[in-house]
């Protein structure tokens, strides 16, 4: 290895997911996989102790979720490039990621070669978003800037919301969050009255009808 190499560490709570992205960048001879975290806790230690030049950091982790990690990153950790992954839809969690200070955002449905492409430009202090996310992009700014409901939410509120969308129950979110019932359900209070709506039916049927949901 060479100090040309760009050091990675992947942050994701699925073992295969971390295998995947690894298998991908294990053939790409100027990146390493440096290190894997599964959550919030493992990366902090991570990087108190090593020096990463991209972090590939998944939306969806237990306890604090991607947008909170990357919050705490940035302020610890300014100039380190972090590149965030979901599952869900570019225009769900770009603009949130992007403001709060990703260098990228990819679905973790983009082919290989976007992802190697992503890393190197993120690395070398480039921003990366994909053309079509771009596009949405040129979109929103153009569009009247009248907020939508579900625009007044927290990150937390909203990845809530998703869950209750898709019809998960408070416990079922409590426990894969690694959260309280108690405080699911405050946050379900909140989603409720800041949307103005009452109860979940209300809020699947907004979510498919605004089409947040895949």
């Amino acid at each position: 290895m060479t100090d040309k190499n760009i050091r990675i560490l992947i942050a994701d709570d699925h073992p295969i997911v971390r295998a995947g992205f690894k298998q991908v960048l294990s053939e790409t001879p100027d990146m390493v996989v440096a290190d894997e975290a599964g959550n919030g806790q493992e990366v902090l230690a991570f990087l108190k102790k090593k020096k990463y030049d991209v972090v590939l950091l998944d939306i969806s982790m237990p306890g604090k979720n991607g947008l909170e990690i990357l919050k705490e990153l940035k302020v610890n950790f300014p100039k380190l490039p972090v590149l965030i992954l979901s599952i869900y839809p570019e225009e769900q969690y770009a603009i949130r990621a992007l403001r709060a200070g990703a260098s990228g955002y990819l679905t973790k449905a983009s082919a290989p070669h976007e992802l190697i492409t992503a890393i190197r430009k993120i690395s070398q202090g480039g921003r990366y978003i994909s053309a079509s996310l771009a596009e949405k992009l040129a979109n929103y700014l153009d569009a009247d800037m009248t907020k939508s409901p579900h625009e007044y939410l927290s990150d937390r509120e909203h990845q809530v919301m998703l869950l209750l969308a898709s019809g998960k129950t408070v416990s079922e979110i409590a426990e894969s969050l690694n959260l309280s019932v108690k405080t699911i359900s405050t946050y379900r209070s909140h989603i409720l009255e800041k949307m103005k709506m009452k109860n979940n039916a209300e809020i699947t049927l907004y979510a498919i009808q605004n089409k947040l949901m895949e």
